[in-house]
């Protein structure tokens, strides 16, 4: 016989059952969502180098503390974000020891700005810059997850652990294939610091950025940290050539490079009948450089023949300079027809100021988008008034017509008021 508690426990465990069968998926998704969110580690300098006074009236660790507060203020809610320090605990002289010295201050993941910003208080320049030991534990940190995952390692100096090599690092991380990107920033750098914090970058498809003043610090970082929340693809170091014969042929995709100073870069690009390439090039001035520079983006067939270009001039208010073009192969009869391979030269004219070094040379972004043009190549054409001259009649007819109108008013206008 079914009693009411009988009836009352299998209602109770039929609800426990649907419940825990709608809250499984949902904890799936949830768990598939966090999987998938970028993830960024904040690596610092805090050895001893950082007690110097030299950005803005105050030392390169306030400097830091400062850009710190207001990074943490602008992250997205969709970064894991995480700190970690190099130099930070050991004062000593025993060089083990000072290249053991690194550790992590906030953990990655879903970021508490209060104790985020509690944690970077703390930091006091201490001790050595074992900077091949924290990035290897950086990209430990970094570990699980399907999304992007980014290093942005901020330091006064050269790493101080050899022999092992920090660019030597960051070459085995890039090995082995988990897409983690490590970008490079340098507090009033010399040009050591400058090569070395360049290859670890440049070996991982990252940027290096030479930092003299905390507003420029807080802005780079930001968009560090921004680019990692964007579904950008990682860049791809490359190397052009000195000519379009020796240029590499390029995809669509977007490339890293580095261009001395008034140097040529040529790159090549395979575009087919019924194709639209559209490319864009950025050059970033690292260093100190005259305010006068442009860059000019052109592109050209095999033969040297121009097809088209795009320039930008700039005054010295910005560090960045970029420009773009389009080219629309177009369509053809021949379904057999090759594709056009379109030679891209890059030319800038930044000039280093006095008493700066010209090498490595200037970063160079270059995007690539080759798509499928319009279906009918009239189409373009018609949007420049090429299809016909039927638009421009029409527009000649139609202006004849309203002056004869307006004419017919006018002397109808007069002869009323004569009248009158």
């Amino acid at each position: 016989m079914i009693t009411r508690r009988r009836l009352a426990a299998g209602a109770g465990a039929l609800l426990a059952v649907l419940t825990a069968g709608l809250a499984r998926p949902s904890t799936a998704l949830a768990d598939e969502t966090t999987a998938r969110q970028p993830k960024v580690n904040l690596v610092l300098d805090v050895s001893g180098s950082m007690r110097a006074r030299d950005i803005d009236g105050q030392s390169r660790m306030a400097a830091a503390k400062q850009a710190f507060n207001e990074v943490l203020d602008a992250t997205p809610e969709d970064v894991q974000l995480g700190i970690r320090t190099l130099g930070a605990d050991y004062p000593g002289d025993d060089r083990k020891r000072g290249c053991r010295d690194t550790a992590q201050l906030y953990p990655v993941g879903p970021l508490d700005r209060t104790e985020a910003k509690a944690a970077v208080a703390t930091l006091v320049p201490t001790g050595w810059t074992p900077i091949g030991p924290a990035l290897l534990k950086a990209a430990d940190d970094l570990d699980g997850g399907t999304g992007s995952k980014r290093i942005v390692l901020i330091s006064d100096g050269e790493d101080t652990c050899a022999p092992l090599d920090p660019c030597e690092v960051a070459r085995e991380i890039a090995a082995k294939g988990i897409g983690l990107t490590i970008d490079t920033l340098g507090l009033v750098p010399n040009t050591r610091m400058r090569q070395q914090l360049s290859c670890i970058a440049e070996a991982t498809g990252g940027t290096y950025t030479s930092v003299e003043h905390t507003d420029e610090l807080t802005d780079r970082v930001n968009q560090l940290v921004d680019r990692a929340a964007d579904p950008v693809v990682t860049p791809v170091a490359t190397e052009g050539g000195d000519a379009c014969a020796e240029a590499p042929t390029l995809e669509s995709g977007l490339y890293t490079d580095r261009a001395e100073f008034g140097q040529q870069r040529w790159y090549r690009v395979d575009v087919r009948p019924g194709q639209e390439l559209r490319a864009s090039v950025s050059v970033s001035a690292d260093r100190a450089v005259r305010p006068d520079y442009g860059v000019l983006l052109r592109a050209v067939t095999v033969h040297g023949r121009e097809i088209v270009r795009g320039e930008a001039a700039g005054n010295g208010r910005t560090d960045v300079i970029s420009t773009g073009l389009r080219y629309p192969k177009p369509e053809t009869d021949d379904e057999d027809a090759p594709a056009e391979a379109v030679c891209l030269q890059v030319t800038s004219s930044f000039s280093a100021a006095p008493g700066v070094e010209t090498a490595p040379g200037l970063p160079l972004e270059l995007t690539l988008d080759v798509v499928d043009g319009p279906s009918d190549a009239d189409d373009v054409a018609a949007f420049g008034l090429g299809r016909g001259w039927w638009l421009l009649g029409a527009l000649v007819l139609a202006g004849f017509l309203a002056g004869l109108l307006w004419g017919w008013v006018s002397r109808w206008r007069i002869a009323v008021w004569r009248t009158n």
